[in-house]
């Protein structure tokens, strides 16, 4: 059985977890704090970061882009990702956008806690373009449509309802809910999918 080590808030992570139950293949959740001095993250990542998939055959798979590689080439059904190459170039795409919002968050999370006097404007307000850009595209993709690509639930469903979850749990003041209600309204019916609903994002003290 996979063992997927996870931040409770972290989307990366979060995603992970949903491919794993939308293709019914039993883990064990490890919840970590990364920054504690009791991790064991290094001992599975050499760039401390999570979430890492353990095998019980092989070596840790980690970053989450790879992760999710991972599984879809190991437990292929139901597919997330779709076979012919535009489906899947847009479903890549997605997912590079979403990891691209996260990150930008990321680091505005941490520089908002550094001294008051240290914070860069300049960064923090270079980091909520990307924000804003990468929700701004998102919506431009999914339109007025039920799911991103096609009639059906695929990793474009996935990463985009996992970000904006993450931003409604870490960073509430903004305010993308008015500003991109189709996102809103596509998060919603994501996370009705019981792979979301046990898997909701809940905020970790660092």
């Amino acid at each position: 059985m996979y063992k997927v080590i996870s931040a409770t808030p972290s989307p990366y992570a979060r995603k992970v977890r949903i491919a794993l139950a939308e293709k019914s293949v039993p883990f064990e959740l490890i919840t970590e704090v990364p920054w504690d001095a009791t991790t064991v993250t290094p001992h599975h990542n050499p760039l401390e970061k999570l979430p890492i998939l353990l095998r019980d055959d092989g070596d840790p798979v980690y970053e989450s882009y790879l992760i999710m590689e991972y599984i879809e080439r190991m437990h292929p059904d139901p597919a997330l990702v779709p076979s012919d190459t535009a489906g899947w170039l847009l479903a890549k795409r997605l997912e590079v956008l979403c990891d691209g919002v996260c990150d930008a968050f990321v680091l505005s999370f941490f520089e908002r806690h550094r001294d008051a006097a240290l914070q860069s404007e300049p960064w923090l307000a270079r980091q909520r373009r990307k924000i804003d850009g990468g929700l701004t595209e998102m919506a431009r993709l999914l339109g007025d449509k039920e799911y991103f690509i096609g009639n059906g639930f695929t990793l474009a469903d996935l990463a985009a309802a996992t970000v904006v979850s993450y931003l409604s749990v870490r960073w509430p003041d903004i305010d993308w809910r008015a500003a991109y209600p189709t996102l809103l309204a596509h998060a919603d019916r994501m996370e009705e999918r019981p792979s979301f609903q046990s898997s909701r994002p809940v905020p970790q003290t660092i």
